[in-house]
């Protein structure tokens, strides 16, 4: 997967997340708020019928307000439905119905989507609240990893994404075992051992590289590799001059097993359960780290907060950007009601409820909100212009959690030095740069 494909990716699934945090939080009165997915190769006349018939069910209701919401809810499912002559290729999600707001008003909601992989459940619920758990396996990362195990008998290759396990090859060998020949042979023979050992770990390594490096684009086609074996071939081999570096750099753990073949892989499995699932986790301590590094070896090519992280941004000096998957800040376009000029500002709770912040400062004239969107969703929305990588991270790790805390969980890192503050020094008259000292 190229970097942009992955950053897309993240994208998509930060937006499910947050998609699933809003309709979980949404509540209804009554049972009229439906869900329903539909599967890939799934018929829309299947669930239109099946929508018909729960309509002349929900007839039958005996309150009448509760009769008239579920209708409600229903003939909307029924008109969404209706913008699709077949379900689309990943499968199709749809939420609909009447949420109570927080003020306690009635509201109608629909959502529908194309998810951005394969939706494998079929669902239909009517209920007082949204269900989102099948949208949960969609974050389910679908990273493949590589396995080769390797023992005194042979090697198997394989690879596991999700929990799909696939077995792209293997083969025996056979190796001369240890024994007394007596006399000058003994020699001769421990060199040939050597020799065949040798070999063996040399054709491993060249099939490594056959199967876990994709050879259009010259990367490792796997998110990671386990080595796995008895006795320390396994050890050898990743020491070995011979695997290839690419390889070598995807290596996240070397696991004894007891045995080699399929149960040897499926116990490498077993054993790197945990790794396997933290490999986001590291992923994101080793970005935040990269990002630590920067600053603390000052190399100039680091920016943090918001103002100069968007400073950097519009000079396209940003190469990689880093935010806070939760950052509660809100990007607002203001208008000034008398001048008509427009200024942006992004404000987070705090700055909301102070009403000075909606004023003009010289003048005390109001500005008039003419948009409002949260500022995750503009980058995610926007970043593509800046030519950037985006990343999400999470505070989970100490790493994460530093950044949030200590940097207001937004910053970047620079394809180039640059000293934000003496784009500050910009004075309003003459438009030269003053002296930043």
């Amino acid at each position: 997967m190229s970097d942009s494909q992955e950053t897309d990716r993240n994208i998509e699934i930060w937006k499910i997340k947050k998609l699933i945090k809003a309709l979980e939080s949404a509540r209804g009165n009554g049972t009229s708020m439906i869900s329903l997915i539909m599967p890939p190769r799934d018929q829309v006349a299947r669930v239109a019928k099946m929508l018909g018939d729960e309509y002349g069910t929900a007839s039958n209701i005996k309150s009448r307000v509760n009769r008239q919401s579920v209708l409600a809810a229903i003939t909307s499912a029924q008109q969404r439905l209706k913008l699709y002559n077949k379900v689309p290729p990943n499968g199709l999600v749809l939420y609909t119905g009447t949420i109570v707001t927080e003020d306690g008003k009635e509201k109608k909601v629909t959502i529908d989507f194309e998810p951005f992989k394969p939706i494998n459940v079929s669902l239909y619920l009517c209920d007082n609240k949204f269900h989102t758990e099948a949208l949960n396996e969609l974050l389910e990362s679908d990273d493949k990893f590589g396995f080769i195990v390797m023992d005194g008998n042979g090697t198997l290759f394989g690879t596991l994404s999700g929990n799909t396990r696939e077995v792209l090859h293997k083969f025996s060998v056979d190796l001369p075992k240890k024994h007394g020949r007596g006399g000058q042979s003994a020699l001769r023979f421990a060199r040939l051992r050597m020799e065949k050992r040798h070999n063996y770990v040399r054709k491993t390594a060249e099939l490594a590289t056959q199967f876990f490096i994709n050879p259009a684009t010259s990367q490792p086609n796997v998110a990671g590799l386990i080595l796995a074996g008895s006795a320390d071939f396994k050890t050898e081999l990743s020491q070995s001059d011979m695997f290839d570096q690419r390889l070598q750099a995807k290596i996240l753990n070397v696991v004894d097993v007891s045995y080699g073949g399929e149960n040897g892989f499926n116990q490498a499995i077993e054993l790197s359960a945990e790794i396997l699932a933290n490999v986001k986790f590291i992923q994101e301590k080793k970005l935040i780290g990269k990002y630590f590094e920067e600053i603390s070896q000052d190399t100039g090519k680091y920016v943090f907060g918001v103002d100069d992280t968007l400073k950097a941004l519009e000079m396209g000096a940003v190469e990689t950007l880093i935010v806070w998957e939760n950052l509660d800040i809100n990007r607002y376009v203001l208008k000034h009601s008398a001048s008509g000029e427009v200024t942006i500002k992004h404000l987070n709770k705090e700055q909301e409820a102070d009403q000075s912040n909606f004023r003009d400062a010289s003048t005390n004239a109001e500005l008039e909100v003419q948009e409002k969107m949260s500022l995750l969703e503009w980058f995610a929305n926007e970043y593509k212009k800046f030519g950037c990588s985006l990343e999400f991270v999470t505070n989970k790790s100490q790493e994460g959690s530093q950044f949030c805390r200590g940097f207001g969980g937004i910053g970047g890192m620079l394809r180039y030095q640059l000293d934000i503050r003496s784009f500050d020094e910009l004075s309003d008259d003459d438009g030269l740069y003053e002296d930043s000292d």
